[in-house]
């Protein structure tokens, strides 16, 4: 027997949700029957599609509080009810720490931890007084639990992220469930900028696991199961998307110095001292 995933009815706010990881779970949103709006700081190139149907956009900066409060008003005005928030608005340009000074790096935690916040609270406000039981999911990502060299402003507030979804999980329940999805690595249009041509995004994919990188509806899909009432029971999560995460380099380091000679103990050194 299927499992099926039916939102008909509901609305869902994707922030971020014109391109790239945000787009797609716009469509996973569409096609599983949800009206969807897409809230971003710049329109689409085109219109966000899944099923014959199509996201709404709206403009919106979420370093704006005002703003950001005005716009759920208006989502409760315009369509009777909000029934989750996917917070997937972030990003961050590669930047080492020491490159520049500590507003640019504020700015980076703002849009990715203060940003969600905002929205969350705002959300909650609607969903509270509309007596909607509703779903908050965070966008998180494995750089908040890794060292994140060249991004680490991005993955301190991701791994902000994380705790802070819990926390409203706890202050929220029974009425909102509030989980994340931690991202591993997407293909979008923008993974060239980081992996290089389609050869570089290849290569980077043989790291993971599963043998390549995740496409943007995967990560939609996992978001419509945390929205949907297979997921009642589940709040406070953090849900791994990551294709297996990345092979421990001791792994590879280890293979390098080749096989050990006969009669020798075949246990790595790095198994026989790795903390357990």
């Amino acid at each position: 027997m299927g499992i099926e995933l039916d939102l008909a009815g509901r609305v869902v706010v994707v922030t971020g949700g014109t391109r790239g990881v945000g787009a797609g779970i716009a469509r996973a949103f569409l096609r599983a029957g949800a009206r969807v709006v897409a809230a971003a700081r710049r329109p689409p190139d085109e219109p966000v599609t899944a099923a014959g149907r199509t996201a709404d956009f709206h403009p919106l900066d979420l370093r704006d509080a005002p703003a950001v409060g005005a716009f759920f008003t208006g989502i409760a005005d315009r369509y009777g009810r909000l029934d989750c928030l996917v917070n997937n608005a972030g990003g961050t340009p590669h930047r080492l720490l020491a490159d520049a000074g500590p507003e640019r790096h504020a700015r980076v935690v703002e849009l990715n931890l203060t940003g969600a916040l905002t929205a969350s609270l705002a959300a909650h406000a609607v969903m509270t007084e509309h007596r909607t039981p509703g779903s908050v999911i965070m966008i998180g990502s494995v750089s908040g639990g890794r060292p994140s060299p060249g991004t680490a402003a991005y993955g301190a507030a991701k791994a902000g992220l994380e705790s802070l979804a819990r926390s409203m999980a706890v202050e929220w329940a029974p009425d909102i469930r509030v989980n994340t999805l931690v991202l591993g690595m997407v293909r979008t249009e923008l993974s060239r900028l980081h992996y290089g041509d389609a050869a570089g995004v290849a290569a980077v994919g043989r790291t993971v696991p599963l043998g390549r990188l995740a496409e943007p509806d995967e990560a939609g899909d996992a978001a419509v199961f945390l929205a949907s009432d297979r997921a009642a029971y589940i709040t406070g999560a953090s849900l791994l998307v990551h294709g297996g995460g990345e092979r421990p380099a001791f792994l590879d380091a280890a293979a390098a110095s080749g096989p050990p000679p006969d009669g020798a103990d075949r246990t790595r050194p790095a198994d026989r001292t790795r903390p357990r």
